[in-house]
């Protein structure tokens, strides 16, 4: 079943970088960018990710928490996000779980997804590229944030 605009987002428990669970239930009250991405340091993945970390004052203006998530284990998203400054969480899916919930899960490996969940979670944004190549820029995102009020 496909996640449609005004749904529930499922809820998910995965490990962060610290190796800290996350669960999604814990953050409700909060407005969430849950950002589904193939891999650390890869090139796209890596300019999508500093596109955002570029533009976090803008998201938290718009008080929207990022928060990242691929199949890489947490040692590696350490080490991607010192590497990159990045300021926020990122998720260990490394199963395919969440991405399977999500509608991101590949035939091989993760699709590239964005999902915003408003304060009850409910989805208000959803967009899963069909080509990993693609992303969704920054400002395409904020605007999208801004419509929605």
């Amino acid at each position: 079943m496909t996640i449609q605009t005004g749904d529930r987002a499922p809820d998910f428990e995965l490990p962060d970088q610290d190796d800290a669970l996350f669960r999604l239930s814990d953050h409700l009250g909060k407005r969430l960018l849950l950002v589904f991405y193939p891999g650390d340091d890869t090139p796209v993945c890596t300019a999508q990710l500093c596109d955002y970390r570029d533009g976090l004052d803008a998201f938290a203006g718009l008080e929207v928490d990022v928060i990242g998530i691929s199949p890489d284990d947490p040692a590696s998203h350490r080490a991607f996000r010192d590497k990159h400054d990045l300021p926020f969480t990122l998720l260990s899916d490394t199963n395919l779980e969440v991405a399977r919930k999500y509608d991101c899960k590949a035939l091989i490996g993760m699709k590239r997804g964005v999902f915003l969940l408003d304060e009850n979670h409910r989805v208000r944004y959803r967009h899963v590229e069909s080509v990993a190549v693609f992303r969704r820029r920054r400002d395409e995102l904020i605007e999208a944030i801004r419509q929605l009020g």
